[in-house]
């Protein structure tokens, strides 16, 4: 049992050293990548392994140019119209675009402060089945409705294009009160 400890200690430090020299990255069942050294979460655009043959440079170029039209409402009713890269979350888009969408723990499931509503449900309906995880985090979210979602969750593809995102009116952060994070 000592030598199962020893070896488990040398390896989380060896794991731990790696992390701090930012050679290390994480890709969850979801596809994310979480990138240690600059701390965002972002979708993976391709699967390093796929066994599709080409060097993809043709693909990787028009997956970026491709976008969907999402429109934001704020809790004043004022709308945002921008434009959104296939493969972006509504989370990043929202901080790229000055929009006040908090996403406190930076997209990993841990919070509900990216919630946002969408505003019909045929969009709605063509979206994945929420997670356990997400529905989890959404009970905790403050003005819940039955189309609610987390940004950090919502994928833009073509099929959501004219997608209208409403933001609630607050949310549940137990961070200090007056605090605004500012994305990364």
């Amino acid at each position: 049992m000592n030598i199962l400890k020893s070896k488990l200690a040398q390896v989380s430090s060896s794991a731990i050293m790696e992390l701090i020299r930012g050679r290390f990255s994480i890709v969850s069942r979801r596809g994310y990548s979480v990138g240690v050294c600059s701390r965002h979460v972002q979708p993976l655009r391709y699967h390093p392994f796929s066994t599709s043959s080409g060097n993809g440079s043709n693909e990787e170029g028009t997956e970026q140019k491709e976008t969907i039209s999402v429109t934001f409402v704020d809790k004043d009713g004022e709308e945002k119209h921008i434009n959104v890269p296939v493969g972006m979350s509504m989370l990043e888009a929202a901080h790229e675009n000055d929009i006040e969408l908090e996403g406190a723990c930076e997209g990993s499931l841990a919070c509900s402060t990216c919630h946002v509503i969408i505003m019909d449900v045929k969009y709605y309906n063509k979206l994945e089945d929420p997670t356990d995880e997400e529905n989890d985090m959404l009970d905790l979210a403050f003005g819940l409705t039955e189309t609610s979602r987390l940004g950090c969750q919502v994928i833009a593809k073509p099929e959501l294009d004219g997608i209208r995102l409403a933001l609630p009116s607050a949310t549940r952060n137990f961070a200090v009160d007056g605090y605004i994070p500012k994305p990364h």
